[in-house]
């Protein structure tokens, strides 16, 4: 009895851990259960909150908790929509979404002006906030965008960078409506907006990005990294509430900034959209559906007519602004649908727009009865409005994203000159301090299409005991492995006994398959230096796959560009596509500017044949290797260099590349540096005889195509 005394099981349920264990539960089972039905997730969540929330079951309230993880998702979609778009392409596409955002904005809140007028027969003050409520709109499919990894397609692109437009107008229309209404609008107020939005505009913009730089600089923990980050976008909506528009306008700044110091495929980016899609997003959309009360709809028919004329009217403008976007950019139908879904979800600014127009009164009637901006028939008919426009944008969003993706697919498979091999990744894993940044790389220069494909090796030393042998190997690969995880990718560990690591490493390759392989420095260590107790001469003689070396000076998230540099001739060697498919990926996924120094005929060709996949790059001529140290005055402190090296006596070979180790540590000392070696044809393998030659020779034969694409292109020219 006293057990059930403490317990308070009566409704709404007061006790937060059972608050919580149900909103648990909810999210675990309610989305697979209605998606048997073919309800979409989103919707789902919504509509179980709806279920439980204080005008369904009142199983719970929508209190502060409920309130405080609802802003924050709200917040966190914003912010990952900032953090996820390529940035690149935003600034290339700035003037399509600023147009895209204009015209979305007018179109609607003139359709808004008009029905509230015309058919609602408001005043024009209502009536303008009705077409601010058309004219905003929230990004609530984003979280399929991200999951089905399309965030950088130009739609959306053009649709999130419209979506800040026509969300800070409606947000500013609703500002002055209210202060016109309540007379608080004089010169005072446009002058601390102006001010209040350039000051917040140059602490995000310049500030932030300099002290996020220093921070991931210096601090490596990932928990660290992580509440930095939260404590970044949470400020940066504060900022953006100071200067007097929403804090979902700061969140996306504070994602936008953030953009290139978080790759998409590291581990705190996994950690990011992990915690948001678990937790804070869900509670956002069940939060939404506890605003939702079905009861007030047939209270009268006011409410039934206002709900049914705005879902019709702003669904038809946010229509026409899919279609005039669609004709204007040529976009394919899905792209449409795409952007339709993105933009004709209505939440958070519209509920806001209608709770601030209830509250504010503009006078009171014969009968004492206060006089509001909108009536109660607009804030019931809004509710239905956001259930039944969420519905639509998810369902048609969904099936334009899905069928984006499964294009994106089948285009990345298409793409002249880059083949798609089965990746295979080998790091070897000799110093325990540069474990994580040789797994990073290894998981930024794959294309993400399997989780299963790198593999982590340690040579132990025949002289030392077994134990001790397996325990300072089973700790590197440990750690290996759990880098790894963090990413979501699965890597498995070899630990190999040899008195001769480049056997050992040549052996690996060849049992395992491997396609590529990542040797690692230690920032103090020199190329000059024994490599991994072997010269780099003994390794690449014995295998030819794409081999790397790295020396890591800093992450590669805080890089600024990457300069690349390709001897002549390098596009005629038989591995030419598949080191460029792993720079591609790397420059992808790390967001940095890449810096080509190559000859005019490798630039030439790489413009040609390469221009779909190797976009927004520099190209500058690079006369020879007598010139190298002429870099030297162009590498900044951000710089990752690449150098295309090749083995001796083949074709893109120059014997100045011996000196490139000594000028490496006596000149680029504090940049990070990978020396790239590709497949060349006439490698001798003369280890392991035991093993037998198909896996390499398999490889040989795949190389062919990309070899006759080559030389076909150059009898052409």
């Amino acid at each position: 009895m006293l057990l059930m005394s403490l317990l308070d099981l009566s409704l709404p349920l007061k006790n937060p851990v059972l608050q919580f264990s149900l909103l648990l539960l909810i999210i675990l089972f309610v989305p697979v259960l209605l998606g048997r039905v073919r309800i979409p997730g989103l919707v789902s969540l919504i509509i179980a909150g709806a279920v439980i929330g204080p005008y369904g079951l009142n199983m719970m309230l929508r209190d502060s908790s409920i309130i405080l993880f609802g802003t924050v998702g709200l917040l966190y979609i914003m912010f990952l929509a900032g953090l996820e778009i390529d940035v690149a392409d935003f600034r290339k596409n700035s003037s399509k979404s600023i147009l895209f955002g204009l015209y979305t904005f007018v179109l609607s809140i003139s359709l808004g002006i008009i029905v509230g007028i015309y058919i609602l027969q408001f005043p024009l003050l209502s009536s303008i906030l009705v077409g601010s409520i058309f004219a905003s709109h929230t990004l609530i499919i984003y979280p399929v965008v991200s999951k089905l990894g399309i965030a950088k397609n130009k739609a959306v692109n053009i649709a999130i960078g419209g979506t800040i437009i026509t969300d800070t107008l409606a947000l500013l229309v609703l500002a002055v409506v209210a202060g016109i209404a309540t007379g608080e609008v004089m010169s005072g107020f446009w002058i601390r907006l102006l001010v209040g939005l350039t000051l917040f505009s140059l602490v995000v913009l310049l500030l932030f990005p300099l002290v996020a730089r220093w921070f991931f600089k210096r601090f490596d923990d990932s928990v660290l990294q992580y509440l930095f980050v939260l404590a970044m976008v949470f400020f940066s909506g504060f900022l953006a509430e100071a200067a007097g528009v929403e804090a979902i306008i700061g969140a996306f700044l504070g994602g936008l900034v953030l953009n290139r110091l978080i790759p998409r495929t590291s581990p705190l980016m996994n950690r990011i959209k992990f915690v948001g899609n678990a937790i804070f997003i869900p509670f956002f959309l069940i939060g939404v559906g506890m605003l939702i009360d079905i009861r007030a709809l047939f209270k009268d028919f006011e409410t039934i007519k206002v709900a049914v004329i705005i879902t019709v009217a702003a669904t038809v403008a946010k229509y026409l602004s899919a279609w005039i976007a669609q004709k204007m950019y040529g976009f394919s139908l899905d792209q449409r649908r795409l952007i339709f879904g993105l933009i004709s979800a209505h939440a958070a600014v519209a509920l806001a727009t209608v709770l601030i127009g209830y509250n504010t009164v503009t006078g009171y009637n014969l009968t004492g009865a206060p006089v509001r901006l909108l009536d109660e028939s607009v804030l019931n008919g809004t509710i239905l409005f956001i259930l039944v426009t969420c519905t639509l944008a998810t369902v048609i969003g969904e099936k334009g994203a899905h069928n984006i993706a499964l294009a994106e697919v089948a285009d990345d498979v298409a793409v002249p000159g880059i083949m798609v091999t089965e990746e295979r990744i080998l790091i070897h894993t000799d110093d325990i301090a540069t474990v994580d940044e040789l797994v990073n790389l290894s998981v930024t220069v794959t294309s993400g299409k399997r989780r299963d494909g790198i593999y982590a090796m340690h040579v132990a030393d025949n002289s030392l005991p077994d134990e001790t042998a397996e325990r300072n190997a089973g700790k590197i690969l440990e750690k290996a492995a759990v880098a790894a995880s963090s990413t979501d990718n699965v890597l498995t560990g070899l630990l190999r006994y040899d008195c001769d690591v480049a056997n050992g490493i040549s052996c690996v390759i060849r049992e395992q398959k491997i396609t590529d392989l990542i040797l690692g420095l230690h920032h103090k260590r020199s190329l000059t230096d024994s490599l991994l107790g072997s010269s780099p001469e003994s390794i690449l003689g014995r295998s030819n796959i794409t081999t790397f070396i790295y020396k890591p000076f800093q992450p590669l998230s805080t890089i600024r560009r990457t300069i690349m540099v390709i001897p002549e001739g390098a596009e005629n060697e038989i591995g030419f596509a598949l080191w460029l498919q792993r720079v591609v990926s790397m420059i992808k996924n790390t967001g940095s500017k890449l810096v080509v120094y190559a000859s005019k005929q490798t630039i030439g060709c790489l413009k040609e044949s390469y221009a779909k996949v190797i976009s927004n790059a520099e190209y500058k001529v690079f006369r020879g290797w007598d010139d190298f140290l002429l870099l030297s005055s162009e590498i900044k402190n951000d710089d990752n260099l690449i150098l295309v090296m090749s083995r001796k006596h083949h074709h893109s070979y120059h014997p100045k590349m011996a000196r490139i180790p000594s000028y490496l540590n006596r000149y680029f000392q504090k940049n990070s540096f990978i020396l790239i070696y590709p497949v060349q044809t006439g490698i001798p393998d003369d280890t392991c005889d035991d093993i037998p030659l198909q896996p390499v020779k398999k490889m040989m034969v795949s190389f062919e195509s990309v070899k006759k694409m080559v030389e076909k292109l150059y009898r052409r020219k």
